[in-house]
């Protein structure tokens, strides 16, 4: 359940997809608390729609908050959010934490496609992404993140994405940047004076027949192939308009 304690709010949002039988896809499971406000939208296709409504402000510091969303087989789920999540310094002292779990079938399918998270001055955010694919699934998740608001120096933010097919871990990748955050995440070797910073991941099985050939996709965005039937697109930008110009070009890319 959600509440409000002197250390922060804590909420869960959970999301079911599950294929109805008729072609198309039906939500058993849509519900949420507090921040996190799932809503099923009309779909362009035979898979199902949700945006992800922000009911309040945050994360904030001392926030708990989780995500779970679970695709089953033969079920189609793109999932978005209606607007910019913003971590914001709190009352409560501590990091604010955001946990997303993301579970796809054999023959299930999901576009985790949210828009930009943002690290305010003075808030600090430590989000998790762990997704657990079936051999036969497949995935397009986009994660972008911008360091601080305009004229504005960021708060600490720590991104971990973790990506599992079949049992076996094909990414595992960790950003700490802004105050407090390890020496060097400014420098050359990581986001050399940029302020948005991004990944696009494509799981598909046809990758398995056709592989990717790692390569640069215009200035500062690379392609690189994963362990698995599966795709990593890197970037940074110097805003977050041009983060998303790179993230979509690379989706036109590879089809998705």
């Amino acid at each position: 359940m959600d509440g409000v304690t002197a250390t922060g709010v804590r909420a869960a949002a959970r999301i079911v997809a599950r294929a109805d039988g008729r072609g198309g896809t039906s939500l058993p499971v849509l519900d949420g608390e507090g921040p996190l406000a799932p809503r099923r939208t009309r779909a362009s296709g035979p898979g199902a729609k949700v945006m992800v409504v922000g009911a309040m402000s945050g994360p904030l510091g001392g926030d708990r908050l989780t995500l779970t969303a679970r695709v089953e087989e033969g079920a189609r789920l793109h999932v978005g959010s209606a607007a910019a999540t913003i971590a914001l310094p709190g009352q409560a002292k501590g990091e604010a934490r955001y946990d997303v779990r993301l579970d796809v079938a054999d023959g299930g399918e999901l576009h985790w496609l949210p828009e930009q998270l943002i690290s305010a001055g003075g808030s600090d955010l430590r989000i998790t992404t762990r997704v657990e694919l079936g051999a036969g699934a497949r995935l397009v998740l986009r994660e972008e993140q911008v360091l601080g608001r305009a004229g504005e120096e960021p708060g600490r933010l720590t991104s971990r994405l973790t990506v599992r097919i079949a049992g076996r871990t094909v990414l595992d990748q960790e950003l700490a940047c802004g105050p407090g955050a390890p020496g060097g995440w400014d420098g050359p070797a990581v986001l050399a004076g940029h302020r948005a910073v991004g990944q696009l991941v494509v799981a598909s099985p046809e990758f398995a027949d056709r592989p990717v050939a790692a390569r640069m996709l215009g200035e500062g965005a690379a392609l690189l192939p994963l362990a698995g039937p599966a795709v990593l697109v890197s970037a940074v930008a110097p805003d977050a308009l041009r983060l998303r110009r790179l993230l979509e070009e690379a989706r036109m890319v590879l089809g998705c």
